[in-house]
């Protein structure tokens, strides 16, 4: 009798391999990789630098790209910016504070997105099925650079969240890189010089800072009522295709 033929040991790898890169396996890596993150923000506080300072052996122009690349992976982890746009401008003044910060910012959202985007796309797209959440996404998608620029320059959206939205979604890598690094550049500067005037609460330059902000606040509210309208014109829309 013949004996039967064992099956290569091929077509178990392939499985493996086919189960390892599926879109819900990348995407329980990238929920296991933000967890991580933010436990570890929990745990080790970066906010700290407002109130303990730079470590002293770290200055110049070397502190500050540190920092800007410290920024970028804080931010990705959720670490709200305000608290790290004021600790820029605590540790290095306005000027150098705003570039690092503003490095720091476009770093971050690129981290976020190719996360999400190679991580996170493929498994979330086919649960884009509410008319709320099909309007969104087709305003990110057609609308990428005006509709990111927006939400940079009134704040309102979550930093990590819209990053990780627009990943969802099928904006390009340059529109939202770009959006991002223009519509950061009013508040974040805010910020950074609040931060570096922090001490003398009653300065001209601070209170401008301070001023700033509440209107982009304010604004932000009024824009985000205005655009509530919109995606429902936009989701009723897409409901009758």
């Amino acid at each position: 009798m013949l004996e039967p033929v064992p099956r290569p040991s091929s077509t178990l790898a392939i499985r493996c391999t086919r189960a390892l890169f599926s879109p819900w396996s990348r995407l329980s890596l990238l929920v296991a990789m933000l967890a991580s993150g933010a436990v570890l923000v929990v745990l080790y506080e970066p906010q700290r630098l407002l109130s303990a300072g730079w470590p002293a052996q770290l200055s110049g122009s070397a502190a500050v790209v540190l920092f800007g690349v410290a920024y970028g992976v804080c931010s990705a982890a959720f670490v709200p910016r305000p608290l790290l746009n004021l600790a820029a401008g605590a540790l290095f003044g306005s000027q150098a504070g705003t570039v690092s910060a503003l490095a720091g910012t476009v770093l971050g959202a690129g981290i976020a997105f190719t996360l999400g985007r190679v991580l996170g796309q493929d498994a979330l797209r086919p649960l884009l099925r509410g008319r709320w959440l099909r309007a969104a996404d087709s305003q990110l998608s057609r609308h990428g650079f005006r509709s990111m620029l927006a939400i940079r320059l009134f704040p309102g959206v979550p930093f990590a969240a819209a990053n990780y939205c627009a990943a969802v979604s099928r904006m390009g890598y340059v529109p939202f890189l770009l959006a991002t690094g223009l519509g950061s550049i009013p508040n974040t500067a805010a910020y950074v010089v609040a931060g570096s005037r922090a001490g003398s609460p009653t300065s001209p330059a601070f209170l401008i800072a301070m001023g700033f902000i509440v209107l982009t606040g304010a604004a932000a509210a009024v824009v985000a009522w205005r655009k509530r309208h919109g995606l429902r014109g936009a989701a009723g829309t897409a409901d009758r295709a």
